[in-house]
């Protein structure tokens, strides 16, 4: 059989490579898998070969402590792939690991395809020069990125984005309302902290008292927190002491029916935000990082939002609330403008809706183009630099 080794970093590349394995399957039976990955590439039946919770780290004094560790890790892929010689290696997202494994692997002559272009154009643009290294090619998510990498020669195909297809607008409120016995008339706020631990550390408390805060100006207020398996135990215990107990929720089915229920939502900025934007939940989004790695992003970050529904839409329809900003008082304020202000809800959703539109793939949805994409490079792509 022909072997496709696929390489995710953090839960939302493993949600990625599940899809992209069932996608393939769909058109190729004879395909096997072998790689890294969590809970839903474990579905799909590819055994781990150590745990991807130990790749969710970002930020320099994130990785710094843990690097010994990484080396070992990077180290036993390595001799994976190669033991195994693929007729294709997948790396999906976390770059700060994959893209180093791809360029282990592919020096000794496996093709490497990376799956979500890395966000170098906002921010380390030299970069792609060494990207141009590591890979054979690349699948994009966003229509701004081909022409980037193209430029570098890194040849590149827009896939569409994977949030289209997630079931995000697909929730049921009575149902999340009836499993938790939430009253109809009580306003209910989605929380998505995260799945790296160091996000799930520098926000939580913050997020706690914002709801605290927020809770006052609207009774009733019921948090519910979308949990990530990677954090699931630390979101679990940093949230007891929260003074709003919330609703924790874990299966995927679940997370849309708290969307669904939710009239606003406290959203860590990343893909999460265009997850509920998939959903039409206004909201408001949140980042913090060490102030070191704060003070040396800001010398180098290029693009004027943090947000990829702002990115697409070229304005803030979500509001941003990034590091200083990022502080109980403020999204406090934010959460209860949305909760009570009906045309600011409605103004996202408009926004939502113009962003959306641009991730659409050319023809299907995203997993089959993305396959589609695949199973060309295993014809036509020779193997090295």
């Amino acid at each position: 059989m022909t072997l496709i080794y696929l390489a995710a970093g953090e839960a939302s590349g493993d949600i990625l490579g599940a899809r992209l394995i069932a996608a393939l399957r769909r058109r190729r039976p004879d395909l096997s898998f072998a790689g890294i990955g969590g809970e839903r590439m474990a579905e799909m039946g590819v055994e781990s070969l150590f745990p991807m919770r130990e790749l969710s780290l970002m930020g320099l004094l994130e990785v710094v402590p843990n690097l010994r560790r990484l080396a070992r890790r990077m180290a036993e892929a390595e001799a994976d792939v190669l033991a195994r010689r693929p007729a294709l290696l997948v790396t999906i997202d976390a770059p700060g690991f994959t893209l180093r494994l791809g360029g282990r692997v592919r020096a000794q002559g496996v093709k490497v395809l990376h799956y979500v272009a890395p966000q170098v154009w906002a921010w380390r643009q030299g970069r792609v020069r060494k990207i141009a290294q590591e890979v054979d090619r690349i699948l994009a998510l966003l229509p701004f990125e081909p022409p980037f990498f193209e430029a570098a020669g890194i040849p590149v195909r827009f896939v569409g984005h994977p949030v289209l297809e997630s079931g995000a607008d697909r929730g049921d409120a009575a149902r999340f309302r009836a499993a938790h016995g939430i009253p109809d008339g009580a306003p209910v706020v989605a929380v998505m902290p995260g799945s790296r631990r160091s996000e799930v550390r520098r926000l939580l408390g913050i997020f706690g008292e914002a709801l605290r805060l927020a809770s006052a100006e609207v009774p009733g207020l019921r948090p519910a927190v979308a949990l990530a398996g990677p954090v699931e135990e630390a979101v679990r215990a940093g949230t007891a002491t929260w003074p709003v107990a919330p609703v924790l929720v874990r299966q995927v089915a679940d997370k849309y029916d708290l969307f669904a229920a939710s009239a606003a939502g406290l959203i860590k900025s990343g893909t999460s935000s265009l997850e509920v934007a998939v959903a039409g939940l206004p909201h408001v989004v949140a980042y913090r990082v060490n102030p070191v790695t704060a003070a040396i992003a800001r010398r180098l970050i290029k693009v004027p939002h943090a947000s990829l529904v702002n990115l697409l839409a070229e304005r803030e329809v979500v509001p941003e609330f990034i590091q200083e900003r990022c502080t109980p008082a403020l999204l406090a304020e934010g959460l209860v403008r949305l909760l009570r202000d009906p045309a600011a809800a409605a103004a996202q959703r408009a926004g939502f809706a113009e962003a959306l539109a641009l991730l659409r793939p050319p023809e299907g949805v995203p997993s089959e183009a993305a396959a589609a994409a695949v199973l060309e490079m295993l014809d036509s792509v020779p193997a090295g630099p």
